[in-house]
C-alpha cells in the first residue's frame, strides 16, 4: 500500500497540490520499485491517456466553461451602471391643416442627452461584489465538474478492463468444460463413466456459453460507455500500476478535503455573495445622485442645452423591506448550506476511506481464495484421472475457481476505483493534481478580458480584439 503524507507547504490556496509528479511519474516509479522493466505494446492505451482524452473531449466541461464566461459578463454589467448613458434622439412632428390653409405643418428636432450616476450609496459596488463571488463560486463548481469527468473516465476505463478480463475467464471456462465434456465422452465410450456424467458436462457447457455471451454483452456496453465519456473507443487498455497514493489516515484526508474541496469553496462564495446582496439591499435605502446633460436643435435652428444634478432619497417604496428580508433569508440559507457542505464532504471522505479498506481486505482474501481454489481444482482433476472423483466433482471445482477469479478481478477493480473516489472526495482529482500534461482551462483569462474596461460606442479596442480571439479559439476547441 502506497501512503502519502498530507504535509503541504503553504501556497496560493493554503496548500500545495500533492500530485505534481503526475500519473505517468507514479507509473514509472512503480515499475522501478518492482525491479521490472515493462515492455508494453506501442498501441496500448494507458489510464493517463484516457484521462487526457476525457478532459479534452468533455462537452460537460465546455458547457460549464461557457456558463462561467457568461457569469464573467455579470461583473462587467454590474459596473456598467456607473458609466454614462448617452442617447441620440431625432424627432419629427406634423400637425393638421389650419382653416383656410390646406398645408400641413412639419417640425423636427435633434437632441443629445447624457445621464450619469454620481453616487448610489454603494449599490453598484455591492452588486459587483456579489457578481464576483458568484463567478468564484462557479469556478469552484467547474473544478467539481472536472473531478466528476475524470472520475467517470477512471470508472469507464476500469469497467472495460473488468469486462475484458471477465470475457477472457468465460472463454477459458468454455474451453475447460469442452475438454471435460470430451473426456467424459471418452470415458463413457470405454464404460468408465455414465450418461449422467456426459449430460452434466453438456449442461455446464451450455451454461458457460450463455455466461460468455452475457460477458461479451457487458464488454460491448462498457465500450460504449467508455466512448461516451472519453470521446473515443478503448484500444487495448493496460492495467494501471501502481495504485495512486492517497493519505496516511482518514483524519488527514478529511483535513485536506475541508481545505480544498470545490463544494465547500463554492458554498463559501455563495455566503459571500449573499452577504453582499444584503448590504446592497440596505444601501438601496440611501441617497442616489445623478447628473444629466441635454443638447437639442430644432428645424428653426434654435439651440438649447441644459445640465442638472438630482438627488433622491426613497421615503417609501413598496416591497423594499420585503426585498431586504428576502436577502437576509437567502444569506441564512447560504450559511446553513456551507455548514452542511462541510458535513457532506467529511461524510464522503469517511465513506470513501471505509470502501477503500473494505476493497483492500476483499482483494487480499480473494487472492487467498484463488490460490486455494486452484490447488483444489488441480487436486480434484488429478484424482478424477484415477477414478476417485466424478465429472461433477471436477466441474464443481472448476466453477469454484472461476468464481474466485471473478471475485478477485472485481475486488481489484473496486480497490482501484475506491482510491480514485477517495481522491475525488478529498478534492484533489483534477488534471493539475494528476499532472496530466494538458493545457488546463484558466477562467481568469476571460474574466480579465471581459472586465478590462468599457469600450465606448462599441469600438473594437486592442483588448476587445484579444477577447474576440480568445472566444474564437474556445469555439474551435
Amino acid at each position: 500500500m502506497i501512503n502519502f503524507r498530507c504535509r503541504f507547504p503553504r501556497g496560493i490556496l493554503g496548500y500545495k497540490r500533492p500530485f505534481r509528479r503526475g500519473l505517468k511519474a507514479w507509473l514509472l516509479s512503480g515499475a522501478i520499485a518492482s525491479g521490472a522493466v515493462l515492455v508494453q505494446d506501442a498501441s496500448a492505451e494507458t489510464l493517463a491517456e484516457t484521462l487526457v482524452a476525457a478532459y479534452e473531449n468533455s462537452n460537460l466541461l465546455e458547457q460549464r466553461r461557457a456558463l462561467l464566461r457568461a457569469a464573467d459578463e455579470d461583473v462587467a454589467q454590474a459596473y456598467a451602471t456607473l458609466l454614462p448613458v448617452v442617447n441620440f434622439v431625432t424627432q419629427a412632428n406634423t400637425s393638421g391643416p389650419e382653416r383656410n390653409n390646406d398645408d400641413r405643418h412639419w417640425s423636427g428636432s435633434l437632441a443629445l442627452s447624457m445621464d450619469l450616476t454620481v453616487f448610489d450609496n454603494g449599490v453598484t459596488g455591492f452588486a459587483a461584489e456579489a457578481a464576483k463571488e458568484t463567478v468564484l463560486g462557479l469556478r469552484a463548481a467547474l473544478i467539481g465538474i472536472e473531478q466528476q469527468v475524470l472520475l467517470d473516465a477512471v470508472r469507464a476505463y476500469m469497467e472495460v478492463i473488468r469486462a475484458t478480463q471477465s470475457v477472457a475467464l468465460r472463454e477459458n471456462n468454455v474451453e475447460l468444460i469442452t475438454e471435460e465434456l470430451r473426456a467424459a465422452r471418452d470415458r463413457f465410450d470405454v464404460g468408465e463413466a455414465t450418461r449422467t456424467d456426459v449430460s452434466i458436462a453438456e449442461a455446464r457447457l451450455s451454461a458457460a456459453r450463455g455466461n460468455l455471451a452475457a460477458a461479451e454483452g457487458d464488454l460491448a456496453v462498457a465500450h460504449e460507455t467508455y466512448k461516451a465519456i472519453v470521446g473515443q473507443r478503448p484500444n487495448d487498455l493496460e492495467w494501471p500500476v501502481p495504485v495512486p497514493a492517497t493519505a496516511d489516515s482518514e483524519e488527514d484526508a478529511k483535513s485536506v478535503a475541508v481545505r480544498t474541496h470545490p463544494r465547500i469553496k463554492e458554498a463559501q462564495r455563495s455566503v459571500n455573495a449573499a452577504e453582499a446582496n444584503v448590504r446592497r439591499a440596505h444601501a438601496a435605502r440611501g441617497f442616489n445622485v445623478t447628473t444629466g446633460l441635454n443638447l437639442s436643435i430644432d428645424d428653426q435652428s434654435d439651440h438649447s442645452y441644459g445640465a442638472g444634478l438630482r438627488a433622491t432619497l426613497p421615503l417609501y417604496r413598496g416591497g423594499l423591506k420585503s426585498a431586504l428580508r428576502q436577502m437576509e433569508a437567502r444569506r441564512n440559507a447560504a450559511r446553513a448550506a456551507l455548514l452542511q457542505s462541510v458535513i457532506d464532504v467529511e461524510l464522503g471522505v469517511g465513506t470513501a476511506w471505509a470502501m477503500l479498506r473494505v476493497s483492500a481486505a476483499r482483494t487480499e482474501a480473494s487472492m487467498r481464495q484463488v490460490t486455494a481454489s486452484r490447488l483444489a481444482y488441480e487436486g480434484v482433476r488429478e484424482e478424477a484421472r484415477f477414478g476417485s472423483r466424478t465429472t461433477l466433482d471436477v466441474l464443481d471445482a472448476e466453477q469454484e475457481l472461476l468464481d474466485a477469479r471473478s471475485i478477485l478481478i472485481g475486488s481489484e477493480v473496486e480497490q482501484y476505483l475506491s482510491r480514485y473516489s477517495l481522491l475525488s472526495a478529498m478534492g484533489v482529482l483534477t488534471a493539475e493534481d494528476l499532472g496530466l500534461g494538458v493545457v488546463t482551462y484558466d477562467p481568469a483569462d476571460h474574466y480579465n478580458l471581459a472586465n478590462s474596461g468599457p469600450r465606448p460606442f462599441g469600438s473594437r479596442s486592442g483588448r476587445g480584439r484579444d477577447l474576440d480571439r480568445v472566444l474564437r479559439a474556445l469555439n474551435r476547441q
